[in-house]
């Protein structure tokens, strides 16, 4: 079978099951279960750079004429038995059709990921290691994205750990139009196991956190207390969103898959993936085609080694960036790197960095492609909670699409809001409108007193802290994210609080400044 012919078969299953779109090797999935985002995440891994290279060599490797072999329930459960975890794997129906879907349906594909995991899972395992985060976690990153660092949920999650972009920025992600830390492999699982770690703090439980990550820890509380506080993720089952009831089911039967595909009679996909790769820290503006071409690298392959430089530049003289390269060409690239960095600069680095003006840019994020771009000005008493409201968009798309960390905005800055073509004459004169007048379009009232975001915290600065008032509807999770480099353990520590759940209105923490 052709590759040409091989893709073509895969995006006519596209069309039928999943309705996924690849725009480069960037996957935007439009699934709503996890059995589907599972699904499309392996047929994403098509479209990643070492599989094409791979299917360009011998197009029939992921032909497979087999139907895939099933076991009994008492095997599949005696096998999860015997699986090294300090983590409780249950088995049920649930459980098993997932194994399905990667030992059956997908066998082929999931093949890729037998290929790819030998160069990410040692990573993954160090890191995690590193923060005492139990190394069985890292068969979330098949969930996530089939192990496909530019992986692109419908939402915006990206990478493969599939940040959304308030959370990566949290977590000290950068992300804008050149730089997007959550496709890197490294700095994303760093964040990642931050994460974990901070979501441990407050539900002692490895499972929970599972669902946590998927999910947001928000929906995990109300599913608690909408089960009677019960803090067992079956008891919290049918209370959690339909994406995360699946998602622990998928992560049992990816370790499953994992541990077991030769008894599956599934071949790992030979990849030319360089397990042996080094970094080295870049001073100076450089682009991955002046690499390319002067060392005789495919730029396909730097690019699938380095996927958090968005265009291809390494922005270098801003602040010092790592850039990943095969042990073999590292000490050429030592030796060459005056003759790389002057090698045709006037294409690829000239105005290399520049500052994006919403108004006047021409990027546009992949997620947003189709939609009407509007500008909004901001004015006094206005707020990220209030425009987005006005618009009908999510509090982090308006932040992802402007990057904004936080909800810091100052008057007269311009902000891009992305809407609906059908619907951008109905939102076209927001900008004009009276503030009363945006209230009444969706159904509020203007309040007596409109202060800014910035008044609303309520913060006193005093000498190494700050003092932060906790407001109705504020969790600790909410807080967190108002500064910058702090964690939920941070607060929970500096304030003796054992019971993150139980903070009231009006109690004054204490929040440790950062350097």
């Amino acid at each position: 079978m052709r590759i040409r012919d091989f893709v073509t078969i895969i995006c006519i299953a596209l069309t039928v099951n999943i309705n996924a779109i690849a725009v480069n090797d960037t996957i935007i999935i439009r699934s709503d279960t996890s059995a589907d985002i599972i699904t499309a995440n392996l047929d994403s891994l098509v479209n990643s750079w070492y599989v094409k290279m791979a299917l360009a060599d011998n197009p029939d490797l992921l032909s497979d004429d087999s139907n895939g072999i099933m076991f009994t329930d008492s095997v599949y459960k005696e096998r999860l038995g015997r699986i090294n975890t300090i983590i409780r794997l249950p088995y049920g129906s649930i459980i098993r059709n997932h194994i399905h879907v990667y030992t059956v349906k997908k066998r082929e594909l999931f093949s890729s990921i037998m290929g790819l995991k030998d160069y990410y899972f040692p990573m993954i395992e160090n890191i995690f290691d590193s923060y005492g985060i139990p190394v069985e976690l890292k068969y979330m990153a098949i969930i996530e994205s089939a192990l496909n660092p530019n992986a692109v949920s419908r939402v915006g999650a990206t990478g493969l750990w599939q940040f959304m972009y308030s959370t990566g920025r949290s977590y000290g992600l950068t992300v804008n139009s050149i730089v997007d830390e959550r496709r890197d492999p490294v700095k994303a699982t760093h964040a990642a196991a931050r994460y974990m770690k901070d979501l441990y703090a407050i539900y002692k439980d490895w499972i929970l956190v599972i669902a946590a990550y998927n999910c947001g820890p928000g929906n995990v509380n109300k599913a608690i207390r909408r089960s009677g506080n019960k803090k067992d993720y079956w008891e919290i089952y049918y209370r959690l969103p339909r994406e995360t009831r699946g998602y622990i089911p998928g992560f049992v039967a990816a370790m499953y898959a994992v541990n077991y595909y030769d008894l599956h009679k599934i071949k790992p996909l030979p990849l030319n993936f360089p397990v042996a790769t080094d970094t080295i820290m870049i001073n100076n503006d450089i682009h991955l085609d002046q690499i390319s071409e002067v060392m005789k690298i495919p730029a396909g392959e730097l690019r699938a080694l380095n996927p958090q430089y968005r265009t291809g530049l390494v922005p270098g003289s801003a602040k010092p960036q790592a850039l990943t390269l095969p042990v073999s060409h590292l000490g050429d690239f030592i030796d060459l790197n005056d003759t790389i960095r002057g090698y045709k600069s006037d294409v690829y680095l000239t105005n290399s960095i520049r500052l994006v003006d919403p108004s006047r840019s021409t990027y546009v994020p992949a997620d947003v492609k189709g939609k009407t771009k509007l500008i909004y000005k901001v004015k006094e008493g206005d707020n990220l909670g209030f425009i987005s409201e006005w618009y009908r968009v999510s509090l982090s798309d308006l932040r992802y699409w402007n990057n904004i960390y936080r909800n810091t905005i100052r008057i007269g800055q311009n902000l891009a809001i992305y809407v609906d073509p059908a619907k951008a004459g109905q939102y076209g004169g927001i900008n004009e409108m009276s503030f009363a007048e945006k209230q009444a379009m969706i159904g509020k009232s203007a309040p007596v007193s409109v202060q800014p975001i910035a008044s609303l915290l309520q913060n006193q600065t005093d000498g190494d802290y700050i003092t932060h008032t906790v407001r109705y509807g504020d969790t600790i999770w909410d807080i967190v994210k108002m500064y910058d480099n702090v964690t939920i353990s941070d607060i929970l520590s500096l304030n003796g609080i054992s019971d993150p759940q139980k903070i009231q209105v009006g109690q004054k923490l204490k929040i440790k400044k950062k350097s």
